[in-house]
């Protein structure tokens, strides 16, 4: 009988065993599920506002016969990667929707509203050389999606998004 409750005694030890292994182990889990969720908001606060694809849309629409369809630059306009690692969202739309020579300063830059669209047709039919790039405020797609543009933009000059098209 002895022998009997030694063998019983060892099968709860190791049933007792695995089972504290097994609650360890899940509780291992849970934590790591729980600690994901902070690294997941950090991540999130940290992308750039707007959406990628909605932004390459844009580009593609209003920006791309100028600048290229992946915004690397053609004779007519520059490359805007390099010029997009030191700007940021407020200050991009600024620049896109209020002036858009970054040489000057802003009092100087801005053009009135005849004068703007004159300087607007003037560059979508390249009549003009050198271009100069002319203030997007008035263009109802490019106010109402400049955030997606900035993203855009934003992940090209980052490297996050390669060239073409990105996914949906």
């Amino acid at each position: 009988m002895t022998q009997f409750s030694t063998s019983t005694r060892q099968r709860r030890g190791h049933l007792y065993g695995a089972a504290l292994l097994a609650a360890l182990l899940l509780a291992g889990c849970s934590a790591e599920w729980l600690n994901r969720q902070p690294a997941q908001e950090i991540a999130q606060r940290t992308k750039p506002p707007g959406s990628v694809y909605v932004g390459w849309r844009v580009f593609q629409e209003r920006c791309a016969s100028c600048h290229g369809t992946d915004a690397t630059g053609t004779i007519n306009a520059p490359n805007l990667l390099p010029r997009m690692k030191d700007i940021g969202p407020r200050r991009f739309a600024g620049l896109v929707l209020q002036r858009y020579d970054w040489t000057l300063p802003p009092t100087q830059a801005t053009t009135p509203g005849a004068a703007r669209e004159t300087q607007v047709e003037v560059i979508m039919q390249r009549k003009d050389a050198p271009l100069t790039m002319p203030a997007w405020q008035g263009e109802p797609v490019v106010s109402a999606q400049i955030m997606d543009l900035y993203a855009y933009l934003a992940a090209r000059s980052e490297g996050t998004q390669g060239p073409g098209r990105p996914q949906p």
